[in-house]
């Protein structure tokens, strides 16, 4: 009896398990490697020691010279229809103007005392600096190739996330810049920062107040965008694009034959080959076989993609009439 008594009582214990909700504690501030590698799934190459995906250097300097239309064409070919965000304010209008990197996102909320302390006990916790605000948190994390992402909730009097003095940190950091939903103070200064630049919605001589960071290296919305942290950044004067990572180099090459073809299609208009109707749709097979040998033609040097890229690229299509 008293066999068969324990028996049921350890069942029924079991079942009080299996019927007792688990809670989710508030343990992080900036996202840990595992978290971040679970986000960015579809990337199999390097990463970076936090976990985001590693898209080269070399990628990064190429993306700097695509047309803008061609990436945000790439990007909708894969069904992803919302990574543009335009009506920025930039910081220096005037220089420095397409900006590409890798993106570490933050989070940032209305401030309430109770999660406030918080996210402060929990950020300690993880080694952020005690006498630093919260708002210089993720610059501490920065690397060089970084661009610096936040959403500040598009909030302007007091709602500046920098000045010129974590501009310049920011720079030193990542040799790139910021893309705020949000604002910055001192901007005057912050435009003498050599090299520096930023996507924001304005400026305001308040400093931060009443706002608290609660995330790094989270997915956050700007704008009408979802950013993933490793996701690569486009910012230039015509918007900002945000890629995952993942589809970075096919939409580049993609983007850099768009170009090509662009350039060589006017070229032949101008020459009496080729007329504006016969450009401004679908290349012939003909059309295809003499921008192709004109593409072989070219000298390693004349070409933004490697050799091995552009032959792998033509070999694919070669069966395929594509123009445009």
């Amino acid at each position: 009896m008293k066999k068969n008594l324990l028996t049921a009582l350890i069942f029924a214990g079991m079942i009080l398990c299996t019927l007792t909700p688990s809670f989710a504690q508030y343990d992080r501030v900036a996202m840990d490697r595992e978290y971040i590698i679970s986000l960015t799934s579809r990337w199999t190459g390097e990463r970076l020691p936090d976990g985001r995906p590693y898209v080269s250097d070399e990628l990064l300097e190429r993306l700097k010279n695509v047309v803008l239309t061609h990436a945000w064409g790439g990007l909708r070919s894969h069904k992803f229809n919302n990574q543009y965000q335009g009506d920025w304010m930039m910081i220096n209008p005037d220089k420095n103007t397409i900006m590409t990197g890798r993106a570490v996102t933050a989070q940032y909320m209305p401030q309430r005392p109770d999660f406030g302390d918080l996210i402060r006990e929990v950020g300690l916790a993880e080694g952020h600096g005690e006498k630093a605000q919260s708002n210089v948190w993720p610059i501490e994390m920065l690397k060089d190739g970084d661009v610096y992402v936040a959403d500040g909730f598009a909030k302007v009097e007091q709602g500046t996330l920098i000045g010129d003095r974590l501009a310049n940190s920011i720079y030193a950091k990542t040799k790139r810049g910021v893309v705020f939903y949000g604002t910055v103070r001192n901007i005057q200064e912050i435009k003498k920062v050599e090299g520096f630049n930023g996507w924001i919605l304005g400026d305001h001589p308040s400093s931060i107040a009443e706002v608290m960071l609660t995330s790094i290296n989270a997915p956050i919305r700007i704008g009408d965008v979802t950013v993933l942290p490793g996701d690569v950044v486009f910012a230039s004067p015509y918007g900002t694009l945000f890629f995952p990572a993942y589809l970075v180099a096919e939409i580049v090459l993609n983007a850099e034959i768009s170009n090509m073809r662009h350039g060589y299609g006017i070229m032949r208009n101008k020459a009496g080959d080729w007329t504006t109707g016969q450009i401004d749709s679908n290349y012939t097979e003909q059309m295809n076989k003499e921008f192709y040998d004109y593409l072989r033609s070219l000298p390693d040097d004349k070409l933004p993609m490697s050799r091995a890229e552009l032959n792998a690229y033509i070999e694919a299509r070669k069966d395929r009439n594509i123009g445009g």
